[in-house]
């Protein structure tokens, strides 16, 4: 089998992954890796690029290829030739894509681009959604979440500072900015494997959104401080948590998923973490006796994750209106269960990565008129994909009275 067949082939095997197995792109992406321990970085990068924009724009190449969408490897194949076509203008030469009309595929082309649903390749039910919620400024940011993400990195100031980190990756060929608002997050000029660096492997940085670093920075937790992160995860935000602590005080991470937890255990040992305790919440009991004795809680809440489609494509596919309806009722129910962790004159941030107003602001406006004068809104903050050039962020810092 000749290269581009056999490129074209890990392709489809990569889609069928996310489609069908209902893995993440990055997942799928990464088994085919393992594969071919003889691709370079750039081969990586070029096949890693094509498969999150096919997943970003499937509804779009299925419309221009005139069928409707399928796992087959032919029709795949030829999705592929499609993708090429839209975003190169380039026609293979290659026996595995046939029967392909590009004259009539250019027409097509032109008429999808006045149908939002098709030239941001959205599913019906989101664009509504969208529409009703964000009302004008919808256009955009659906335009700048189909965008590709911007890779960026956090200093683990456990172990370096911001300036030190900047004189390591320069040495080690990585060009970077700095980022105004974010003190210790720098974003990647470059796409690179940045796992392979030296200075990734001893722990000197972590990756992670700036959306996502100013959440922990929000919250402003001091060292000596007893933390609860009550859907800590794998711990991205716990971990910038014990670093803007200095490693002092008690964070208290909590998951009801004992493998997340498993990996964050690994990464604060990385980090050189040595004040998070990790709990499992397997009942109530697990958080029950924290009421009323945290400085601070973090409620980095589950959510539709609309505001990463431009690093998590596959979302847009995945996710139903019947998810969203069972996510924001948990959101209600995370919220009344974890702020009586508060003590008074305690805060909390509650946040998630949703740009819905139904998630966010409308979440937080119902929590306090159910909780009449307990607790108060001290202030939220909006990042967004279109002017911001981040991930859609929500976050609100609510204060126990």
């Amino acid at each position: 089998m000749n290269t581009t067949n056999q490129m074209l082939n890990d392709m489809t095997d990569a889609l069928i992954m996310v489609f069908k197995d209902n893995l993440y792109a990055s997942k799928a992406i990464m088994k085919c890796f393992k594969n071919h321990k003889e691709w370079d970085n750039q081969t990586k990068g070029y096949f890693s690029d094509t498969i999150y924009d096919i997943v970003r724009y499937w509804r779009l190449l299925w419309y221009l290829l005139k069928k409707e969408p399928n796992l087959e490897k032919r029709d795949l194949i030829n999705l592929i030739g499609v993708y090429f076509f839209y975003k190169e203008k380039r026609i293979f030469n290659t026996t595995e894509i046939k029967n392909i009309d590009y004259n009539e595929l250019e027409k097509t082309l032109i008429y999808t681009k006045d149908i939002r649903v098709l030239k941001e390749s959205i599913p019906d039910w989101l664009d509504q959604i969208g529409t009703y919620e964000l009302g004008k400024r919808w256009d955009q940011i659906i335009n700048a979440l189909n965008q590709k993400p911007n890779i960026v990195i956090r200093t683990n100031t456990l172990k370096i500072t911001t300036d030190e980190l900047i004189k390591i990756l320069k040495n080690e060929g990585i060009r970077f900015e700095k980022i105004e608002q974010t003190p210790n997050a720098l974003v990647l000029k470059d796409r690179t494997n940045i796992f392979r660096l030296q200075s990734f492997k001893e722990g000197f940085f972590e990756v992670q959104s700036d959306a996502s670093q100013m959440v922990s920075i929000f919250l402003d937790p001091k060292s000596g401080m007893r933390v609860v992160d009550v859907c800590a995860g794998e711990g991205s935000k716990t971990l910038h948590l014990s670093a803007l602590m200095k490693n002092k005080g008690k964070i208290i991470a909590m998951d009801t998923q004992e493998w997340k937890l498993k990996e964050l255990r690994r990464r604060a040992v990385k980090a050189g973490t040595e004040n998070i305790e990790v709990r499992t919440i397997d009942s109530s009991k697990a958080y029950k006796r924290l009421k009323g004795t945290a400085d601070r809680v973090l409620l980095d809440a589950p959510c539709s994750g609309l505001g990463t489609i431009r690093r998590n494509p596959d979302i847009k596919w995945k996710l139903t209106l019947s998810d969203l309806k069972r996510l924001k009722e948990l959101q209600m129910d995370l919220l009344d269960r974890y702020s009586p962790l508060l003590r008074i004159e305690g805060r909390m941030v509650y946040s998630l990565c949703s740009i819905l107003p139904s998630e966010g602001e409308k979440q937080v406006k119902a929590f306090l008129e159910r909780h009449d004068n307990k607790f108060k809104l001290i202030k939220e903050k909006r990042c967004w994909p279109d002017t911001d050039d981040t991930d859609g962020f929500y976050m609100a810092l609510i204060k126990r009275m």
